[in-house]
């Protein structure tokens, strides 16, 4: 019987982030993937024109309804929408304590459209307190967080020391934005581990999601967080490689 591994994600409609990204890295890394919908989004590859929200007890009836049926081995969290999610959120993850979970906190999209209301983020952070395997902030995801300026190795380090004291959640922080080179950088509790590779000119979406696909299919294989996010950090910047341009606007995972 196949691994089913499960994406509580938004849907894009590229392909390129989101569940079906997830799905498709899922099945690269031979597991089976199954979603459960939390926002459908209508966008391209340059702009993310509306989002429409789905009711929680949608977001619910779509979980119960899979997790009666098959074993799932492990959960990847992207974007959940609104706040009203967090409660459903927190019953899926109190359900799945042996599991790893990694959860990518999608606050708001490249092109600067929130995806997440700022003033709740304080909630979010309450609600996967203690409840995760890992969280994989960006720069800007991480000085939401933490309510201070992350722009470089020394406040990365701080930050993922924050929100580990703070949340009792081992942190990578995504360098990808900073200048030389693509930097991340774990905190398990007890050391600090730095991933790097050369940074690209590639404007590649969904290297979130797809890195954080990846941690989780690497953990769930068995393999410890630090060597679980070497190998997924590889095996992203491999895709990013290879990613084409099919619109006006960002790359997108071929």
């Amino acid at each position: 019987m196949s691994k089913v591994l499960l994406s509580i994600a938004g849907f894009d409609p590229t392909g390129g982030a989101g569940i079906l990204l997830d799905l498709r890295i899922f099945q690269k890394l031979r597991y089976q993937g199954m979603a459960v919908i939390t926002a459908h989004t209508v966008q391209n590859t340059q702009e993310v024109a509306r989002v429409q929200q789905l009711d929680p007890d949608l977001i619910w009836d779509q979980y119960l309804t899979l997790s009666r049926d098959v074993d799932i081995q492990g959960i990847k969290v992207g974007m959940l929408g609104f706040q009203e999610n967090l409660n459903i959120l927190e019953r899926i993850l109190d359900e799945n304590p042996s599991v790893p979970i990694v959860i990518d906190p999608v606050f708001n999209a490249s092109s600067g459209t929130w995806l997440f209301p700022e003033k709740a983020i304080p909630k979010f952070m309450q609600s996967i307190q203690g409840r995760a395997s890992l969280l994989t902030p960006n720069l800007a995801e991480a000085s939401m967080i933490t309510g201070k300026d992350v722009n470089d190795l020394f406040g990365m380090e701080q930050a993922a020391k924050q929100i580990f004291c703070d949340f009792r959640l081992p942190v990578l922080v995504k360098g990808g934005h900073l200048t030389a080179h693509v930097t991340d950088l774990l905190f398990d509790g007890e050391q600090i581990h730095t991933y790097k590779n050369p940074k690209l000119t590639h404007d590649v979406h969904g290297t979130g999601c797809c890195l954080s696909s990846a941690i989780l299919s690497f953990l769930a294989k068995g393999h410890s967080l630090a060597e679980a996010c070497q190998k997924a950090v590889d095996f992203t910047h491999t895709l990013i490689k290879a990613s084409r341009a099919v619109g006006k606007g960002q790359r997108i995972f071929a």
